[in-house]
C-alpha cells in the first residue's frame, strides 16, 4: 500500500505546474533593484513576489501585495509602459516620455492604473518637490479603489527621472489598518533610497 501511495504522490508531482517562489529580502543593503540602479537599506524583512508586473519591477510586502506591497519601477525607458501591456490594441498603457517632468510622473501612475487596473475612482491627493537618493523627485500621495473589489486603498510614492528613465517607488494598502501599519517602513526604504 505504501509503494502505491509513493506511486501516485510522484505521480502527481510531475503533473503539477511549476510554482513560482517568492524571496526573502533582509533587513540592510540591497542592490540592483527591479534590475536596475535602485538600491536601499529596509530596517526589516519583506517577501521580494516572483511575478511583479514588468521587466523593470520589483514588488516586496509584509502580508500579501492586496494588503501592503511596495513596488519599484526601475529605469523605464522612454517610450516604455511602467507594468507589461496585457492587451495592447484594446487597452494600451501610457508610456514613460524621456522629457517627462516631475509633475507628470503621478498623471502617469494615475492614466496606468485606469487603463491596466480598471480604476474608475481615483485621485491624486497631494504632491511635493523633494530630494531622494541625492536627486531632484516629486512624492505624491493618491487614493483610489478597484472596480473588483470595492476597497478603499492610500499610496503613497516617490519618483525621479535619471537620463531620461523613470524610477518609482510606491507604497500601497487599505486605507483601513493596512496603510499606516507599514508607512514608517516604508519611509526608511525611500530614506536610504540610491539611484
Amino acid at each position: 500500500m505504501k509503494k502505491v501511495l509513493l506511486v501516485l504522490l510522484a505521480a502527481l508531482a510531475m503533473q503539477a505546474p511549476a510554482v513560482h517562489a517568492n524571496s526573502l529580502i533582509a533587513a540592510g543593503p540591497t542592490a540592483k533593484i527591479a534590475k536596475s540602479s535602485i538600491a536601499s537599506s529596509p530596517d526589516g524583512e519583506w517577501n521580494k513576489l516572483s511575478f511583479s508586473g514588468g521587466p523593470n519591477v520589483e514588488v516586496w510586502t509584509r502580508d500579501g501585495d492586496n494588503l501592503n506591497k511596495v513596488s519599484f519601477f526601475g529605469g523605464v525607458a522612454a517610450g516604455m509602459p511602467i507594468y507589461r501591456e496585457a492587451n495592447k490594441k484594446k487597452a494600451p498603457l501610457p508610456k514613460v516620455d524621456g522629457a517627462m517632468l516631475l509633475p507628470d510622473i503621478p498623471l502617469l501612475l494615475e492614466s496606468t492604473y485606469r487603463a491596466r487596473f480598471q480604476v474608475n475612482r481615483m485621485a491624486i491627493d497631494s504632491q511635493d518637490v523633494t530630494t531622494a537618493g541625492g536627486r531632484q523627485a516629486i512624492r505624491f500621495t493618491y487614493s483610489y479603489v478597484r472596480d473588483e473589489d470595492g476597497v478603499d486603498r492610500k499610496g503613497e510614492a516617490i519618483g525621479t527621472m535619471v537620463d531620461k528613465k523613470l524610477y518609482l517607488v510606491t507604497y500601497e494598502a487599505p486605507s483601513i489598518y493596512y496603510f499606516g501599519k507599514d508607512l514608517e517602513a516604508y519611509h526608511k526604504i525611500v530614506d536610504s533610497l540610491k539611484f
